[in-house]
Formats: structure tokens, C-alpha cells, sequence
């Protein structure tokens, strides 16, 4: 399989998951723009929302996952990230049931005990898959869903461009950055029990390039995808 660092085109210095987090927490809203996740939730159809009772944010960051679950009514969501500044402007904003410091691989939850599990912009931290979706299986309930919302491996390959921030300092960290192509999502989620329901992918468009005109020649590139599954 390929390697992130095979198209790394800016050669940033690296920190760790919890250090670049730590550090990316105070402007992290400020970076992130809902077209890259949010709006892909918006578009799905195979989750059925409305039947959820008990989910699992799995890298909930600073909460705006689990803000826009909560627009659709689920009445109790327990976070888990492995950032603790992360974790707390995810208190700050009050949306989940319960928050944890931990890794999505090996979260402490309690098996079979969630309706949905879901991951947004994570994927790239993780060196291999099979060890989350067959964490998220284990917590999942009989008909469960699990959504994941992941950066596009055709856009990293094209841009070169890691996960990253501006530190304090203003130099530029990457955050440790690895490329998953979707057929290593399709067999680690499937070896860990999961059936494939859906896929929807955001491109680069008008609205991506009114915030960021510099990237015109991106164009009708995919930019984000949202992977959904079921658990029999």
C-alpha cells in the first residue's frame, strides 16, 4: 500500500496525535469548515437518525460532531479523543453525555451498548484500520450503524498536504499523517463484521473555493468521503 510520505509535498515537522491537538485546540474552529464533514452528514441516507438513542463520537474533538447529532435529536452521546485540550473545549461547548481521554482503538466503552458510532477526520492518525472498526464493532448493538467521515485518499495523493496547524510560535506542524486508500477501508471494515450501506463524496467546489481561491486548480476534486456501515 502506499505511503503518506511517498506525496508529502511540505515536509512539515512532525509531532505526534495528542501534541498536535493539544497545540491545534485554541484555533481549531477557526480551521475547520463544516463542508468538510458536516455537510457531508447532511447528505446521507442510509443512517436513520431518528432511531438512535445511544451513540459513540470516536475522536470527538472539540465537539462539533456531536453539536450537529444532537440537531438530530439523540439524546446521549459519550465522547472519547486522545487530546485533552480537544476534550476540553468539547466541555466548554456541552453537547455529550460523557467525555474520555482515550485512544478510538481501545476506548473503554461498553460493548454493544450504541445505535451509532461514528468518526469524523480521524482516519489519517491511524497507522493500520482493522484495529478501529473492530473497536467500533465491539461497541456497536445488533443493527447498528457506524459513519465514517475521512479525508479522500485521492486528495492527499494529488495535494501532498498532511494534517496541519499554525503553532503559537507560527510554524507550521504536521500532525501524523498516514493515506488509506477506500479499498483498506472496504477490507478492514469488512474483516471486522461490517456491511458497506453507503458512500458520498464532497468535491471542491464554488463554495470551497469562495473561502479558498487559491485552490481553483482543485477544481471537481474529491476532497472528503463518509463511508456508512451496518452491523447485522
Amino acid at each position: 500500500m502506499p505511503s503518506f510520505a511517498d506525496f508529502d509535498r511540505r515536509n512539515y515537522p512532525t509531532v505526534d496525535v495528542a501534541t498536535g491537538y493539544n497545540g491545534w485546540a485554541p484555533t481549531y474552529e477557526q480551521t475547520v469548515m463544516d463542508e468538510m464533514d458536516l455537510a457531508l452528514l447532511d447528505r446521507l441516507h442510509a443512517p436513520d437518525w431518528s432511531r438512535v438513542r445511544r451513540a459513540a463520537d470516536l475522536g470527538c474533538g472539540t465537539g462539533r460532531t456531536g453539536a450537529w447529532l444532537r440537531t438530530r435529536g439523540i439524546p446521549h452521546i459519550d465522547g472519547v479523543d486522545l487530546s485533552a485540550g480537544m476534550l476540553e473545549r468539547a466541555r466548554e461547548r456541552g453537547t455529550h453525555t460523557t467525555l474520555t481521554e482515550g485512544d478510538v482503538r481501545d476506548t473503554g466503552l461498553a460493548s454493544g451498548a450504541y445505535d451509532l458510532v461514528i468518526s469524523s477526520l480521524i482516519d489519517e492518525h491511524l497507522p493500520e484500520l482493522k484495529p478501529f472498526y473492530t473497536e467500533a464493532f465491539r461497541l456497536a448493538a445488533p443493527g447498528a450503524t457506524c459513519v465514517m467521515v475521512c479525508y479522500h485518499p485521492q486528495f492527499m495523493m494529488v495535494t501532498g498536504m498532511p494534517t496541519h496547524y499554525t503553532a503559537a510560535s507560527g510554524t507550521p506542524l504536521a500532525i501524523d499523517t498516514h493515506l488509506h486508500l477506500f479499498s483498506e477501508h472496504v477490507s478492514a471494515a469488512i474483516a471486522s463484521g461490517w456491511t458497506l450501506a453507503e458512500v458520498e463524496e464532497a468535491l471542491v467546489d464554488d463554495t470551497w473555493l469562495a473561502a479558498k481561491p487559491k485552490w481553483s486548480e482543485l477544481r471537481g476534486h474529491p476532497f472528503t468521503m463518509a463511508l456508512v456501515w451496518t452491523r447485522p
